[in-house]
Formats: C-alpha cells, sequence, structure tokens
C-alpha cells in the first residue's frame, strides 16, 4: 500500500489525471488484473474518500467543509506494542459532526494474554476479556462503524496503524482513511508546556479523569479535538486543509521558548 499511500498525500492537495491513478493503483500487487470498478470497491472498503469527476480523480475531503465532515475519534488499548505478536483489548470511537457525537463504539476484546503491568496499567483484568467477543469480530463491527470517516487519534501514528496492521492481518485489508493527530493539532492551537493526554486533561480541565481506557480517553481527545476546531485561524475551512494545518501550521509554543520559560 505504501506507494498508494504516497500519492494519496499528492492528491489530497490536487486533482490528478485518472489514467496516472489506475496505472498507480495497478502497480500494486493485490489490485492487479481486477477491472477499475472493483479496485474504486476495494479502496472505498478500506476507508479512502474516492472522488472522481471526469478525468480527475481526488479526495472528497478537499471539498468537504469541515463543519459537514465525519470525524471518528478512536483509542485502543493493546496487550503489547507490537501487532505483529499483539492485539487489542479494548476498542473505542466516537463520531463527530458539526461539533456534535452522532455516535459512538466501544468493546472489550477476547484475549487469554495480559501482563500485570497492562493490567496495573489500564486497570483491565482477564476477567474483563474473557467473555469478550474475537477481535475478528470487533474488527469486522470497527470497521463498518468507521466507514470513511477522517481518524483521529492522540498520537495518531499508534492507533491507526496497529489497527490497521491488525485489519490485514485479519484478511479486512488496510486503512486507508484520511487521519488526524490532536498532539499536532493541539500543538497549533493550545498553549500549554505539555501535550500528553495527561497533561491537557488537566490542563484544560476535562471531563474524564480515567487514563488509559479507550472510552475515557475517547471523550477527552474528542473534547481537546472541538477546542481545536474553536482556535482554527479563520481561513481554514475544509478538512485537507485543517488535515494540512495540523502538520504544518505555527506551533505556538516552540521548544526554545518552553525552555526559557522552564
Amino acid at each position: 500500500m505504501h506507494r498508494l499511500e504516497n500519492i494519496i498525500d499528492k492528491f489530497a492537495k490536487k486533482s490528478i489525471d485518472k489514467k496516472r491513478f489506475f496505472q498507480v493503483v495497478n502497480s500494486i500487487e493485490i489490485f492487479q488484473n481486477l477491472d477499475e470498478a472493483i479496485q474504486i470497491e476495494m479502496l472505498e472498503s478500506y476507508g479512502l474518500p474516492l472522488q472522481i469527476k471526469g478525468n480527475r480523480v481526488s479526495l472528497k475531503t478537499r471539498d468537504r467543509r469541515i463543519e459537514d465532515e465525519i470525524f471518528c475519534i478512536v483509542d485502543i488499548e493493546t496487550n503489547g506494542s507490537k501487532p505483529e505478536i499483539h492485539q487489542i483489548i479494548e476498542i473505542a470511537a466516537i463520531k463527530i459532526k458539526n461539533g456534535k457525537i452522532i455516535d459512538k463504539f466501544e468493546s472489550f476484546v477476547y484475549s487469554d494474554i495480559l501482563s500485570e503491568q497492562i493490567q496495573k496499567l489500564t486497570n483491565i483484568s482477564l476477567r474483563d476479556l474473557k467473555k469478550a467477543p474475537k477481535i475478528k469480530f470487533v474488527l469486522e463491527k470497527f470497521k463498518t462503524f468507521l466507514g470513511d470517516a477522517v481518524f483521529i487519534a492522540h498520537s495518531v501514528k499508534f492507533d491507526y496503524n496497529f489497527i490497521s496492521a491488525s485489519l490485514k492481518k485479519a484478511n479486512f485489508g488496510e486503512l486507508l482513511n484520511r487521519k488526524l493527530c490532536t498532539i499536532d493539532l493541539a500543538k497549533r492551537t493550545i498553549k500549554a508546556q505539555k501535550y500528553g493526554l495527561k497533561y491537557l486533561q488537566e490542563h484544560l480541565n476535562l471531563d474524564f479523569k480515567v487514563h488509559h481506557r479507550a472510552y475515557a480517553d475517547t471523550k477527552n481527545t474528542g473534547q481537546i479535538f472541538l477546542i481545536s476546531l474553536e482556535k482554527l485561524p479563520n481561513n481554514i475551512k475544509t478538512t485537507e486543509e485543517l488535515i494540512e494545518f495540523s502538520k504544518t501550521g505555527e506551533i505556538i509554543l516552540k521548544k526554545e521558548n518552553i525552555s526559557k520559560k522552564n
């Protein structure tokens, strides 16, 4: 998928020629020898918000205004850091549109492996997991819930990559959803000395005091996201402009300024 992911970032900014797009798609093994219609269906099932108009291909998020977008705030707890040998033990997500929660998802995941360290960190016990649904069932339900919404998490790389690898291992394909990190966005919209979830929870006096539980962390991340949206520059109107701003916008408190204050 890596070559496709690289070109997605390019046509997130401007549309590309349809012929060129399918040349790239056909260079990826799993898409070879498939009709274009099936390729499109597969890409959309991976969460890619494709938009094809005439001979041009782009993303729906280029034109969609922020208030019309569905953002899916996600958090997972796992029994280790490596998806190739570890697994998700709890997953939660909330969907936000125009500042309001419109849907939620929450589930433990069956596992008979859980270290004492993880139990202490999360307050999740093996008893909680023994009667939970199996990973493949939960992933399928979550994939349907997520759809092509923008995937948001606090330190998004971990949650996104872990879920994507888990989906691939379960034969559901990888994630190609647009994604956004609330740490990156908060650095550009909220004045704070640190940007970890626990620190921001205290700094912003967020509602949920529990940490390292998927639903509570998701709710806190959602509040951080909404606070950040209120502080966006006026020229940020579309979803892709928001994603780009979260990566390249000016950081409020640069490291050297924090060092001087401390």
